[in-house]
């Protein structure tokens, strides 16, 4: 069972871009699939589109800003199935700012974006799972949560926040045979993204993303990163200094995000 989630002032996830492509491919694949967002009508779409295939799939309209809305979609995903063998938490959204020109609020509410959000399904997910011994929660990361990358400081702070919760998950709820998935794509071609107007280099389409997040499922990676050239270009920033490696990040990029 899977499901995805659409944020206020976020990239429509579970309704339209990766999340949609995501969820219509493990419906091909025999699951039943659980999708939320705020959009009810492109759920309604894309519940159709996913019955049409012959697969099963239930829409649930809600905020995953607002906790006890995150937790009334875990009750009815529950309610429907009886059981979550997987969930999906592709939540967030990466805007473009300037630390020399930010404010606090947007720096925090950021981070409700991308964290808050991830908190509010993690929580009531794996207080599901537990007492059935097994179970995949799986979170749609970044590269960015393994650095500060210019102009997505808060993003990359509120990823890397995520990133190390999974990884104290895995370590303390070891008991229960859960299974968590870190998923850190690059630049992927979204509607969402391409209306930012910033640098992509070697950005993938949705296609190309959704295969590597199946291949990450399947595997059961912690930590799953692509394309490959980035995962190299992550490992090699692991071992530059901060200096060298804050100028190296700056060489390519344009002038107007100075």
């Amino acid at each position: 069972m899977l499901w995805e989630h659409e944020v206020a002032g976020s990239n429509p996830v579970a309704s339209s871009g990766i999340g949609r492509a995501l969820a219509m491919e493990l419906a091909k694949r025999g699951n039943r699939v659980v999708v939320t967002a705020r959009r009810k009508d492109r759920l309604d779409a894309l519940v159709a589109d996913i019955e049409q295939v012959g697969g099963q799939a239930l829409a649930v309209e809600a905020d995953a800003l607002v906790e006890t809305e995150a937790a009334r979609v875990v009750r009815t995903a529950v309610e429907r199935f009886d059981k979550i063998d997987v969930a999906v938490l592709n939540i967030g959204d990466g805007p473009v700012f300037n630390m020399a020109r930010i404010t606090t609020r947007q720096v925090l509410d950021n981070m409700r974006l991308n964290y808050d959000t991830f908190v509010h399904y993690l929580i009531p997910v794996t207080e599901h799972m537990k007492p059935f011994g097994e179970g995949m929660i799986v979170h749609t990361n970044s590269l960015a949560g393994f650095l500060g990358l210019p102009m997505q400081g808060p993003y990359s702070a509120a990823k890397a926040a995520a990133r190390i919760l999974m990884d104290t998950c895995r370590i303390e709820l070891r008991e229960y045979n859960l299974k968590f998935v870190s998923i850190h794509p690059g630049f992927i071609k979204t509607e969402a993204q391409l209306g930012y107007d910033q640098p992509m280099p070697l950005a993938l389409s949705e296609e190309q993303a959704v295969k590597h997040m199946i291949r990450a499922m399947e595997k059961g990676s912690a930590d799953y990163m692509f394309p490959w050239v980035y995962k190299m270009l992550i490992k090699l920033a692991g071992i530059l200094p901060k200096g060298l490696l804050g100028r190296i990040l700056l060489l390519d990029l344009p002038e107007e995000y100075g």
